[in-house]
Order: C-alpha cells, then sequence, then structure tokens
C-alpha cells in the first residue's frame, strides 16, 4: 500500500521583479517508503529545477483520500479533516473518527463545495471539522517501474 510524503525542495528562485530569492517549496510524493519518496521526487522535480537545489525535508503524511480538480484554476490544495460520526450502539454515544483529506480547488468555497459533493456520495455520515489551504505546490502520483516488476 503507497503513502503519502510531502517533500520540501529549497532552490532559487526568479521572482517577477527579477530578483533572486531561495525559496522552499513542499510537493506531497506517493511512495512505498521514505527513501522512495525522495528517490522518486527528486526524478520528477529535476526537469523543472534550472540550477542547484537541495531536498530539505521528507515527512510522512496521513493523508487518506486525495480529490484532484483538472480545471486550469484548482491550482491551490486544502487539507480537509472530516469526522465519519458513527454511534456505539451499546453506551448509545456519538463517536468521531477523523480523517485528512487533500483537495484541489481555486479557493476556500471551493474546496468546501468539491468535498461535500465527494462525501455526499457516499452512505457514512460526516461532518467538516476543518479546511485550510497549504503551501503543496504539486502532486506526484506513484508510478510503477520496470525495475519493480522483477524485470
Amino acid at each position: 500500500m503507497n503513502e503519502w510524503f510531502e517533500c520540501s525542495v529549497r532552490y532559487e528562485k526568479t521572482l517577477e521583479n527579477g530578483m533572486q530569492k531561495y525559496v522552499n517549496e513542499p510537493y506531497l510524493v506517493e511512495a512505498i517508503s521514505f527513501t522512495e519518496a525522495e528517490q522518486r521526487f527528486i526524478e520528477d522535480i529535476q526537469p523543472f529545477m534550472a540550477g542547484e537545489y537541495e531536498v530539505k525535508a521528507v515527512a510522512k503524511r496521513k493523508i487518506s483520500e486525495l480529490f484532484e480538480d483538472d480545471k486550469e484554476l484548482a491550482d491551490k490544495w486544502f487539507k480537509c479533516k472530516v469526522a465519519f460520526v458513527t454511534l456505539d450502539e451499546r453506551s448509545g454515544i456519538e463517536k468521531r473518527k477523523m480523517q485528512t483529506m487533500m483537495v484541489q480547488a481555486s479557493g476556500l468555497w471551493d474546496a468546501v463545495k468539491r468535498l461535500d459533493k465527494v462525501m455526499g456520495c457516499t452512505m457514512a455520515d460526516y461532518e467538516i471539522a476543518s479546511v485550510s489551504e497549504t503551501a503543496i505546490m504539486d502532486v506526484f502520483h506513484y508510478k510503477e517501474t520496470e525495475a519493480s516488476h522483477g524485470e
């Protein structure tokens, strides 16, 4: 089972005004391990880097679902905390199980609408606990290589 890792890269970026500035940018990478996440990240990010760059961090993220949008305006990633509500039949107490989901959208309200639309198709009772914009620049999905087939 693949997991999500947040990888940060530090590089010198040319700003709109022509000045150079070092920036850190986070990306999500789907991989099996920390080592593979860093390796895949370097392979995927290298074509976009003109000069020197450094992978500053690789951290595992608990993300249960990822909802992408192919619209050009949907250029931001939002971290959504969703509570699934269940009723304990013995005690009669409601329990909430929190899950983190990532939603690609153009803005906060668009993210909430998209999440509600997707979650509305489920039979589970849920509550949106929080939605916050992240600095995630892009997402790199797992790609099987010939080496992973044992060839």
